[in-house]
């Protein structure tokens, strides 16, 4: 323990001991007691819009079944039978009025509750051996949602998601509340990289200064209307509560004109107009802030990018927003998911478009994505050796020896935003991500509680427990 207190003290110092992207045992401290406590995202309603529609999501190994129950209501459930352990749903997406495990045949409601098992009679001599009433599959201990995002913890005592998200909350509402209605999502593409998950999100957090290496050729080729990547470092980078992210620093015009600079139609910027707040509304057009990239901490990014989709030799551009996150599968490799997001009130031309400015730009074939693999998986091979255990890297960009800013911080009165923003380059997100990573990892488990399935269950989900709920 002499030696991970060293590396956490090391990290909150901007120091990053190497090895870190690569070790198994810091890999079982993260799902210890990371992944077991802290908000994960699993899906968005717009997946399922319908009573009976479900998919199936992961938290690490552990499966859950999302759904929207007869009643209408959300649930999700842990994809396990009460019986004998085995999956109850086997495929990842579809609609079904119960599920039927594939093993003895026990079926369950699409809200959890225990609807039948062969031979109740005879095998249990009915109710007398086995009380069918109050049975459910396990819920998840914590459940809760925002704009329509679905998030749970496995801790049954995990702080409430909107003080988790805390002033993140303000940006997140540019990526998933452009109207009344909210957005819907398309995905998610999946597939693995040989990376360590911590890269992905520390790079989507805040890393503006490695587009003019690794993103050069995609500008070179006028994908993007700025003629440098250099542009970035006129942006700003912003860390609230448990996200951060990057802005670009768009041309003087109003909060119309620079909305139209990036490509939103007259129809949509009214909507935005409508939906988000006058600080909101300030970042755009007083301060001339667009939001850009970002991550909401542990694994959950967004994107959010204009490229020219028709015709590079015009002027044109069109947004696309993505939400992607990075699965941990081991110290070294990651199952990345990449859903597309649109405003559900956009014209149906625009979806088309913005789809296509996403592939183009990310998902599994997108140039963005091929250019920055190639980084991780090498920083994650190499992190693998015995020199990387002799290294600290230095994250320390935007801080001078002493520990002072290079840059002060913006004041209210030149970013709207809430939490601490610095115009140029620096690596203030990604010191905020890793010392909150280090926090978790820090801080001793909680003993699990245990859950009886002789009676009634006694797990939370959204801090309702199943036998409050069969008694309404």
């Amino acid at each position: 323990m002499a030696d991970q207190t060293a590396v956490f003290e090391a990290v909150r110092e901007g120091m990053i001991p190497a090895h870190v992207y690569n070790d198994r045992e810091i890999f079982e401290l993260e799902r210890d007691r990371l992944f077991n406590r802290s908000w994960m995202f699993l899906a968005h309603e717009s997946e399922i819009p319908d009573v009976g529609d479900y998919v199936v999501r992961h938290v690490l190994e552990d499966s859950f079944i999302v759904t929207r129950d007869n009643k209408g209501e959300v649930r999700v459930m842990f994809n396990m039978c009460l019986h004998r352990g085995m999956q109850v749903c086997r495929a990842e997406m579809g609609n079904a009025s119960n599920f039927r495990c594939p093993y003895h045949g026990w079926s369950y409601r699409n809200d959890g509750r225990i609807l039948g098992l062969p031979f109740h009679q005879e095998a249990y001599g009915g109710e007398e051996g086995f009380k069918k009433k109050g049975q459910t599959l396990l819920p998840a201990p914590s459940m809760d949602t925002y704009n329509g995002l679905i998030f749970i913890s496995l801790d049954p005592d995990a702080e409430p998601l909107e003080d988790f998200l805390g002033d993140f909350k303000f940006y997140l509402d540019y990526y998933t509340k452009q109207s009344a209605d909210g957005v819907e999502v398309r995905g998610p593409q999946r597939w693995r990289v040989k990376a360590n998950w911590k890269i992905g999100a520390e790079n989507f957090a805040g890393d503006m200064y490695h587009t003019p290496q690794t993103h050069t050729s995609v500008v070179e080729i006028g994908l993007f209307r700025e003629p440098k990547a250099e542009k970035r470092k006129d942006g700003n980078t912003y860390w609230a509560t448990s996200g951060g992210g990057t802005t670009y620093k768009l041309p003087p015009g109003t909060l119309e004109e620079r909305l139209a600079y990036v490509g939103y139609p007259a129809e949509m910027i009214e909507r935005m107009k409508e939906s988000w707040s006058q600080d909101q509304l300030d970042v755009i057009g007083r301060d001339g802030f667009m939001i850009s990239a970002a991550s909401i901490f542990p694994n959950i990014s967004l994107v959010h990018n204009w490229p020219k989709v028709e015709d590079t030799d015009s002027d044109e551009v069109l947004p696309f927003i993505s939400l992607r996150q990075w699965q941990p599968i081991s110290e070294n490799e990651t199952e990345v998911l990449s859903w597309f997001i649109v405003d559900k009130n956009a014209p149906e031309e625009f979806k088309a478009l913005s789809y296509k400015a996403y592939l183009m730009c990310f998902g599994s074939t997108g140039m963005f994505e091929q250019d920055d693999v190639e980084n991780w998986v090498s920083l994650t091979n190499t992190a693998a050796g015995s020199m990387a255990r002799r290294l600290h890297l230095n994250s320390r960009m935007g801080m001078k020896m002493d520990g002072s800013e290079v840059v002060p911080a913006l004041t209210k009165e030149q970013f709207a935003g809430p939490g601490k923003a610095y115009v140029g380059y620096g690596e203030y997100s990604q010191r905020n991500l890793l010392s909150k990573w280090a926090d978790y990892l820090e801080r001793e488990p909680e003993p699990a509680k245990g859950i009886s399935l002789g009676g009634a269950i006694r797990g939370e989900q959204g801090r309702t427990s199943c036998s409050e709920e069969q008694n309404r």
